[in-house]
């Protein structure tokens, strides 16, 4: 009897995790909006709350963040990762700074302590990079001038996360200074490990994953990460950080063959894991954050669009460029969700799961607009000094002219 009502429901979440993805793309709207609210539907507090398959989709949830991680590292190499570090650092110096900031501020005035302070930087910090390279391609911007520095900036993001997540991993845990040294240690040392091995030995790994059959290279992708998240995870680093490091490793057609084969996976346990994470969120809940998470969304969606202008800038785009730069920047989503739900399962601060999954609502469903809406916007708003053929705009032959007829076209 259990058993089948598990099935039950299991069968219905994946059903209705389906149709809301119909929906959300027959609107051009990201998915992820629509499996939050569908988790706090049917969560703690919901209009019908699970019970026998919650245990099932715990899991489902666990593979979703090991995959997004994993097919995130897939889009890299590590010789892509160098470069991004040398080129475009002052750039990810400056995303930091700008945001994570504000979260861990906003924290620490609401009195939730130095722990909940650190992971609501992350969340604040992380932009999407599903939902922003969704959009990026929904608008016909893939080819612009400005998208390497969009996926410079996101590069940086992902690269940091292998740092930040065991971080984060040890505070909420409890370790000590010494236990939470040692987990950075050994999560730098992977890292480092790992990115020397892909770019000295990448095609040997590649080689030796590599396989013509589609079943066998999925099932060797699939159980090498799983196996290494799980290594990982008993040495106290991030599950998601040794999957991430495993995409990395691999390259060339391995990693093309892997990407088109789990997309599926990662897209159902992906959708599972933001099912999860609703479920474990009291709809009543929310509330009392909701102005928190709207001031703190409105206030980190205007300091990413000052990082992507910054470094749109620093990289010679044109003004318009600048302002699409920073516009793309600012959804976030998936990476968010996964910082906040660490904090969640260690019982850190009630109130954050429910800040944090107001935050991801308001600015994923805002950050397609801004991508769209921010350079049109602030071309009106700053004509007189972009336009030059605008009368009281500047002067023909003077920099800021030759910058604006730069921009025209753009």
């Amino acid at each position: 009897m259990h058993s089948a009502v598990l099935l039950i429901e299991f069968g219905s979440i994946i059903l209705g995790l389906g149709l809301l993805g119909r929906f959300a793309g027959r609107y051009r709207l990201s998915p992820i909006p629509l499996y939050l609210l569908a988790g706090l539907a049917f969560g703690e507090g919901g209009l019908l709350p699970l019970g026998a398959s919650e245990e099932f989709v715990a899991t489902g949830a666990e593979i979703g963040v090991i995959l997004l991680l994993l097919m995130l590292g897939l889009e890299y190499t590590a010789s892509d990762l160098v470069t991004n570090l040398k080129s475009h650092y002052p750039a990810g110096l400056v995303d930091c700074a700008l945001n994570a900031v504000p979260g861990a501020v906003a924290a620490l005035l609401m009195g939730w302590g130095p722990v909940a302070a650190v992971v609501l930087a992350g969340v604040t910090w992380i932009s999407s990079s599903g939902v922003i390279a969704k959009v990026l391609g929904d608008l016909g911007r893939v080819g612009n001038r400005e998208t390497p520095v969009i996926l410079s900036v996101l590069v940086l993001e992902d690269l940091a996360m292998a740092v930040y997540l065991p971080i984060v991993t040890a505070l909420v845990a409890g370790a000590g200074l010494m236990t939470g040294s040692i987990t950075l240690a050994i999560a730098l040392a992977a890292a480092g490990l790992v990115l020397f091995v892909a770019v000295r030995y990448g095609r040997l790994i590649s080689r030796f994953v590599s396989s013509d059959d589609p079943e066998k290279l999925l099932l060797v992708v699939l159980g090498l990460t799983i196996l290494v998240a799980g290594v990982a995870q008993q040495l106290q680093v991030s599950a998601a950080v040794g999957a991430f490091l495993v995409g990395i490793a691999l390259s060339g057609e391995v990693a093309e063959g892997a990407h088109t084969l789990l997309s599926p996976l990662r897209d159902l346990f992906a959708a599972v894991f933001f099912v999860f994470f609703g479920l474990h969120t009291d709809p009543a809940s929310i509330p009392p954050v909701l102005l928190p998470a709207l001031a703190l969304a409105l206030l980190t969606a205007l300091t990413k669009i000052a990082t992507g202008y910054w470094a749109a800038r620093r990289a010679g785009i044109s003004v318009k460029g600048r302002w699409r730069a920073g516009g793309a920047l600012v959804a976030r989503g998936e990476f968010s969700i996964v910082i906040a739900g660490l904090a969640v399962s260690a019982g850190i601060e009630p109130s954050l799961g429910p800040l944090a999954t107001a935050y991801v609502l308001i600015l994923v469903v805002l950050g397609p607009l801004t991508a769209r809406f921010t350079e049109p916007l602030a071309m009106r708003v700053f004509r007189r000094r972009d336009n030059p053929d605008r009368p009281g705009g500047p002067a023909e032959g003077t920099p800021r002219a030759a910058e604006a007829e730069a921009s025209v076209g753009d």
